[in-house]
Formats: structure tokens, C-alpha cells, sequence
């Protein structure tokens, strides 16, 4: 693996999000003061909005990885593609409560009821919702009638939702004044600019032991700015592939045409072979209302998963890869001695 090659502790461009290389730009820095400012408060809404890939997820980790566990009882939903009954039952299992056969009431009086008891101890509830753009008006509304469990002096539970830029769109449609009312914080997070993007990149190898080797000119992080427009998840696929093929090609230094060459490489795979892209059948779509619990937490790869694939088929080819090179590099009439290795 090109981590030991560069002498770096870990892998530093992960697709999965890590708080630990939380990297804190100019917008990412106003994003997480408005979620501190927001749980200061203890009620009412706070909205995060950014493209795909932008570090909304990194920021709720972070904020999770810091939280006073001894005040705050916190639950983070990432499936919300759910009716507004299930989106409930999701709820209610993220604060670690039974939920399977309870009716809407029972999933109600018993969410209730643990956050009457958390008040007591003392701490406060916060729910996180994650892709948050996936939610309709009814299941908005729902969540929004969660913010009525309150004491006499304060609101039992506080919200936290994030999404892509299309979530503005619901928040701020006719049916959602009420919600509007209860929002005391939003705000929008764009991508990082290139001086942002070179010292993001630069952090996250620095994080892994990086000193220099291997090195990127300007033209390299100029190219890899250009692939990436400032957007972190953009920013580690490639930056991932580049390391790869500088284990492969042994090189020690990036230049603008290797970041490009690798661009090259993952546009091509990314094309779309001649007779995809037809329209589905209509037997195997699913019949609507088909989106229960369960097939919500199936949806769709989560990027854990497919970090963990690629790194195993990484595995696979590099494994490959150098054998090849050891056999290349055996003089002929050891290929016995290699055998027996």
C-alpha cells in the first residue's frame, strides 16, 4: 500500500468522514460555530446546507466527538429517504428505544417519556438529522411537532438538520413557516478555495506523519483545485488515486500532468457504456409506500461501505502489481528461488 511506500501512519484520503482530519476552512469554521452556538442555546432548529461531498457529515462527527456526554444525550439519523411514521421509528430507535409493532401513539408516549427523564437527569436530547434534503413537507412537519415536547421553562428536545441546497427549497416553501418560526440559526456551506483546498490537502497528509515526500508543485495543486472546485470528498477520491499510481510508478513528486493524468483515468471510468441510462421497467419499480424502516436503512451503499471495497479491491491490484514487478525484476534463471519464496 502506497501508506507505508510514503512512510504515512494511515491512509489520508478516506471517502468515509473522520473527524479526525476535520480540517477547519473559513466555511467550515462559520459552520461549526453556528452548531456550538445552536446547542448553546438548548431549543429550536439549526440548518446546515452544502453541496454533496462539502463536509457536512465531518462537521456533525466532530461536533458529536466534543459534545459533554454527561449533558447531552445526542442521536444522529443519516436514513430520512422514510414516510413521517417511520421517520418516528427512527427517532425513537436512534435515542435507543423499542419500536418495532408500536403503534404512532406508543412511539410518541414513549419518546416522551425518556426525554422527561433525561431532563431530569439533568442533561438535554439532541436529535441530528443527516441528508436531510430527502424529507417531504409531511415528515418535516413531524419533526417539527417533536419540538412540542417541552417543560415549563424550556424544550425537551433540540434539532439539527442537514442537507443538500435543495432542502432550502422545502424550508422555505409555504407549509413551512412554523418550522421557519423555530429555526434560530442557518446557514449555507460552499466549497473551499484554492489556497483553502491546497492547505486542506496538505493537513490531511500532515495528519498522517506526511514530511514532504511526496512533494506537489503549484501546478499539482493548481490541477487538483481545478478537478475538485474546493469540494473535500471530490478532493480525497483523487487524491487517493494520485497517491496510488505514485506508489505504482515509484514516483516522489507530483507535477501538474501527473494530477491530470490521473483526472483523465477516473473520467474514463466514469463514462457511461453505450445502452445504460434506458428507462426502468415499470415491474421493478416499487410500488409507492413500499419505504418502511427496514428498507430505509438499506438504501443505497453507505460510503463506509464503499471505502472499505475500494480499499480491498486497492488491496487486490497492488497485491498483483507487485508480483508482477518482483517477477520482472528476478534474473532469468531464478525463477525457481522465486517459486520457492
Amino acid at each position: 500500500m502506497y501508506e507505508s511506500y510514503y512512510g504515512l501512519s494511515a491512509k489520508p484520503f478516506q471517502l468515509r468522514p473522520d473527524p479526525h482530519f476535520f480540517f477547519g476552512s473559513k466555511g467550515h469554521k462559520r459552520a461549526m460555530a453556528y452548531l456550538d452556538y445552536g446547542l448553546s442555546q438548548g431549543e429550536g432548529f439549526i440548518v446546515i446546507t452544502g453541496e454533496v461531498g462539502a463536509g457536512k457529515t465531518t462537521l456533525v462527527r466532530n461536533l458529536l466527538g466534543h459534545i459533554p456526554l454527561d449533558q447531552i444525550v445526542a442521536a444522529h439519523i443519516v436514513n430520512t429517504s422514510l414516510d413521517p411514521e417511520d421517520t418516528l421509528r427512527m427517532v425513537v430507535s436512534a435515542f435507543g428505544l423499542p419500536y418495532e409493532g408500536a403503534s404512532k401513539a406508543e412511539l410518541l408516549n414513549r419518546l416522551e417519556q425518556f426525554l422527561r427523564s433525561v431532563d431530569r437527569q439533568g442533561k438535554r436530547a439532541l436529535l441530528v438529522i443527516d441528508e436531510a434534503q430527502n424529507l417531504n413537507a409531511r415528515t418535516v412537519e413531524e419533526l417539527r411537532m417533536l419540538s412540542n415536547f417541552q417543560t415549563d421553562d424550556r424544550s425537551l428536545l433540540q434539532t439539527f438538520l442537514l442537507g443538500q441546497p435543495e432542502f432550502r427549497a422545502t424550508l422555505h416553501s409555504p407549509t413551512m413557516q412554523q418550522l421557519r418560526q423555530r429555526v434560530i440559526a442557518s446557514y449555507h456551506l460552499g466549497p473551499m478555495d484554492a489556497q483553502e483546498t491546497r492547505a486542506y490537502v496538505e493537513h490531511r497528509l500532515a495528519t498522517v506523519g506526511w514530511k514532504g515526500d511526496p512533494s506537489f508543485d503549484d501546478a499539482a495543486h493548481a490541477a487538483i483545485y481545478a478537478y475538485s472546485g474546493g469540494i473535500p470528498r471530490k478532493t480525497n477520491t483523487l487524491m487517493d488515486r494520485v497517491l496510488l499510481m505514485g506508489y505504482l510508478e515509484e514516483l516522489r513528486g507530483f507535477t501538474g500532468a501527473h494530477i491530470e493524468e490521473v483526472v483523465r483515468d477516473i473520467s474514463d471510468e466514469f463514462q457511461a457504456p453505450e445502452g445504460l441510462g434506458e428507462p426502468e421497467p415499470a415491474s421493478m419499480r416499487a410500488a409507492p409506500g413500499q419505504h418502511d424502516l427496514q428498507h430505509g436503512e438499506r438504501r443505497g451503499a453507505s460510503v463506509e461501505q464503499l471505502d472499505e471495497r475500494m480499499m480491498r479491491l486497492e488491496k487486490s491490484i497492488v497485491s498483483v502489481l507487485s508480483i508482477l514487478k518482483k517477477i520482472a525484476a528476478t534474473p532469468p534463471g531464478s525463477a525457481r528461488q522465486l517459486d520457492q519464496e
